[in-house]
């Protein structure tokens, strides 16, 4: 019997009345995080079984694991699913292959693989277009499926990359459990159609927008890249990837005079509004952060008059990933670079969700390596 530590969520499932299609925060409320024990059993035929490496902490977690003061609702958008014994989170992450199923055949044991986020069925319309970012019938890992903080855990084959021979040293490992994270933000820059020369605003200096940021300056060709973030220790991380950073107050009362391409990744989608009548003709607007609120826009006849499209974007999917590791592999961008903290116990873990201050205030980035906590409970 293989047992692994890991790190769930637990919720009360009670949906507000009077509501016909309720999002998850108006589902699941009561949220609480809790450090288990789990046994696993026979491995299914199309998975495999990992020991897990490095995990990294999400945005989606941290919304998934808070509870609104004023309705003790949980604060996450996203699709998710608990069930009554608890759903394992995480979805960013990398390890090293302990057995495969009897149906696996492009994977072998002691691989090092990093894994995708979002499980697609390949036969909806979506999929059938090469759209897998939209699948209709997609399942998220670690919030409609059992995800990543564990020590030993099971994933479908299909979400893993094999990243064997790209890992050199201990940075390259860190960056895998960045590839994710990394895909999302790259979807993001397509979505935007982002040109050389082009100048960018990004709203939020968390991971993504960090990310953003990375990927515009360093692959894409932005000639200016401003990043507007509240937070004084991640206005000065991202100071890295960007010419020019900002509180939202020192932008809003000087935004730059031109503005081709705009990322709202705060999931404050008021910015949106506050910047609209800023953007440059034929300007793009993505959307990568959510909560649930609606998205108001006084500037319509500006909209019309300059072509500004407004696009949401999800995903890290058709080809992301690929794209990443070669980009990583040839030393354009380096991943590593965005993590602040390596943390080595799920004690930690437990510790930033229910206290997300902490780790917003001081850190971009947080990773655990859950080698760390097979060493202390007496694994390998």
């Amino acid at each position: 019997m293989v047992q692994s530590d890991v790190l769930l969520v637990h919720a009360d499932k009670k949906p507000m009345p009077g509501i016909l299609h309720p999002t998850p925060n108006q589902v699941y409320r009561n949220a609480r995080v809790s450090i288990e024990k789990r046994n696993l059993s026979k491995l299914d035929p199309d998975k495999i079984r990992l020991e897990m490496y490095y995990v990294g902490i999400c945005g989606t977690d941290l919304h998934l694991t808070t509870n609104d003061p004023h309705t003790g609702y949980i604060r996450c958008t996203a699709p998710l699913e608990i069930p009554e014994n608890g759903r394992i989170i995480g979805h960013e992450g990398v390890g090293r292959i302990l057995e495969v199923g009897e149906h696996v055949r492009h994977l072998q044991v002691d691989m090092l693989v990093t894994l995708e986020s979002i499980m697609v069925c390949n036969v909806c319309e979506s999929c059938k277009k090469g759209k897998f970012n939209q699948c209709k019938q997609a399942k998220l890992i670690g919030l409609e499926h059992d995800g990543l903080f564990g020590t030993v855990v099971d994933v479908p084959c299909s979400i893993a990359h094999n990243i064997t021979d790209r890992v050199r040293n201990e940075q390259d490992l860190m960056a895998a459990a960045c590839i994710e994270p990394a895909g999302v933000a790259y979807v993001g820059c397509e979505n935007a159609e982002l040109k050389a020369g082009e100048t960018v605003v990004i709203f939020g200096a968390g991971p993504i927008g960090v990310l953003s940021a990375m990927l515009s300056k360093q692959v894409f060709g932005a000639s200016q890249v401003h990043v507007v973030e509240p937070l004084e220790f991640r206005r000065q991380f991202a100071k890295k990837w960007a010419d020019h950073v900002y509180t939202p107050e020192e932008f809003f009362k000087a935004p730059p005079l031109k503005i081709d391409v705009v990322f709202e990744s705060s999931a404050y989608v008021e910015n949106v509004n506050h910047i609209f009548k800023h953007v440059s003709g034929n300007g793009r607007i993505v959307l990568l952060g959510r909560r649930g609120v609606p998205l108001e826009i006084n500037g319509v006849d500006h909209m019309i008059t300059n072509e500004i499209s407004v696009k949401g974007s999800r995903g890290h999917l058709c080809g992301a990933f690929a794209q990443i590791l070669a980009l990583q592999k040839a030393g354009r961008i380096h991943l590593e670079e965005i993590v602040t903290n390596v943390v080595e116990d799920l004690k930690d873990i437990k510790k930033f969700l229910e206290h997300r201050e902490l780790l917003e205030r001081e850190n971009c980035k947080v990773v655990i390596d859950l080698r760390k906590q097979m060493v202390c409970k007496g694994g390998k």
